[in-house]
């Protein structure tokens, strides 16, 4: 990217002043080095965003930033309802709630790689994985309806966790305001079967060891330790949001003359949040997070089970869930004042500072864990929250490495197996039902995960606390 196009306020922010029909600046949040091996298209779209009705203050993109649909990867905007403020199903993504859940095992990696082959076999068989991959739990009607209402406070009730689970999980489980009266037949359908599923693409289970502590006070009261093994699920809300952000693309581009919105891009769509469009939009999609919670709620339990079989010592519980593929009604302070807005987060995760009143009482001291999952044979990392990310990005971190380049472009790069064999040569051990999906999500496809880090970090949108390596992966 050309940085002319730039004012640099800073060694991390960028800011492209407002021209055209922007009303606000853009910023993005990079070292150099990752802001010049950005896309031309991730200044197109932020420039973009910020021509949407009711944007507040900025248009934001996070270091790992790329190309997306409408919004980049990496993007986060905030619109006010009370001043014309949208709602865009392409600034929440198709993956609605797509986020990460991290769980502690209270074993140490010499217990661990004891039995690693069979750990991966075993979560293999167990974990069902891959494009269309269907679970043992198959929702009639009444029950679809009552996931999306209840979310991970359903999945417990039904048998998959514990209570204590929710304590760390984003809006404790299930998101207020759900409306499964707006999600079609067709989404439903789609998810009949799917429930307890990781789905393909860049969605993971992983095993990993914590190799390094930047902040020992913050990992403490996460409960990490050097040498320790976690868990990590990377998976969202499935065939059903996918759906419904297909559905709701096609019908806000339809709507968009009629509130007299024009679109700078058609993948922009998007409706104004007071709007009857707008809100069933929002019923819908927090249906969809509340389906993604509940997903990674019934992992959870999976993964127990099996862990229960082949480390009968370990004792998995949740460190924190947090997804980066939403739309949330949240409090900030803009130019002093409190404003009530409707913040888009799209492959950004929500990052919390210290106090806020959303958090547990066991981190609320601390800040949000902000959970950045890297590639197979990458490392991925726990932040923390900051208060001054809140000014920085709406308290909005990065969400992985980031593509560097396309799935087509990787699998024409690398084989499946090859990568597999690499990997099992650096101890890391690869199960997955598509030679296609490893090839296509290969470490080389993805940006340096420890540069886009350090950016976050270094830019106060997140502090680092804990580097994790992986030892297992099960890739859908």
């Amino acid at each position: 990217m050309d940085l002319a196009l730039f004012q640099r306020h800073s060694e991390y922010a960028w800011e492209i002043a407002p021209h055209g029909a922007m009303r606000v600046p853009a910023v993005i949040y990079a070292d150099q080095d990752l802001i010049s091996n950005m896309d031309h298209k991730v200044y197109e779209q932020i420039c973009n965003v910020a021509m949407l009705p009711g944007i507040v203050q900025a248009s934001y993109a996070m270091p790992d930033a790329h190309w997306g649909y409408g919004f980049p990867i990496g993007g986060v905007a905030a619109f006010d309802a009370g001043d014309g403020g949208v709602v865009s199903a392409g600034g929440v993504g198709f993956d609605i709630s797509c986020g990460v859940r991290c769980l502690r095992t209270g074993l140490q990696v010499g217990a661990v790689m004891a039995v690693q082959k069979k750990l991966a076999d075993s979560l293999y068989r167990d974990i069902p994985a891959g494009l269309g991959s269907s679970g043992t739990i198959h929702l009639n009607p009444a029950a679809m309806d009552a996931m999306l209402l209840g979310g991970a406070q359903w999945a417990v009730v039904q048998g998959h966790g514990d209570a204590a689970d929710l304590e760390c999980t984003e809006e404790q489980g299930c998101m207020g305001g759900a409306q499964p009266a707006c999600v079609s037949e067709h989404a439903k359908r789609r998810q009949r079967d799917e429930m307890g599923t990781l789905g393909s693409g860049n969605h993971y289970l992983e095993v990993q060891k914590v190799v390094q502590l930047f902040d020992s006070s913050a990992a403490q009261a996460m409960g990490l330790h050097e040498d320790d093994v976690v868990v990590s699920i990377h998976c969202g809300s499935r065939g059903l949001g996918h759906q419904i952000g297909t559905e709701f693309l096609k019908r806000m581009v339809i709507a968009a003359p009629q509130h007299g919105i024009t679109l700078p891009d058609r993948e922009l769509a998007c409706a104004p949040i007071d709007s009857r469009l707008g809100q069933e939009y929002l019923g819908a999609m927090r249906a969809a997070i509340n389906c993604a919670l509940a997903n990674r709620q019934i992992l959870t339990q999976l993964v127990r089970n099996v862990f229960a079989r082949v480390l009968p010592a370990a004792q998995l519980t949740l460190l924190y869930d947090v997804s980066h593929n939403t739309c949330k009604v949240e409090q900030h302070t803009v130019a002093g004042t409190t404003h009530t807005l409707h913040v888009h987060r799209k492959g950004a995760t929500r990052a919390f500072g210290p106090g806020h009143p959303a958090l547990p009482d066991a981190l609320r001291a601390t800040g949000q864990p902000v959970l950045i999952g890297g590639s197979m044979g990458t490392a991925s990392y726990v932040l923390v929250g900051t208060r001054a990310g809140e000014a920085l990005s709406y308290s909005s971190a990065c969400h992985g490495a980031g593509r560097a380049m396309s799935r087509h472009q990787a699998f024409k790069t690398w084989q499946g197996r090859q990568v597999i064999d690499e990997l099992a040569a650096r101890g890391i051990l690869i199960r997955s039902p598509s030679g296609r999906g490893i090839a296509e999500e290969a470490p080389g496809a993805y940006k340096d995960i420890e540069a886009v880090v350090d950016a976050a970090d270094a830019a106060g949108l997140a502090r680092k606390v804990a580097r994790l390596e992986p030892l297992v992966c099960i890739k859908g």
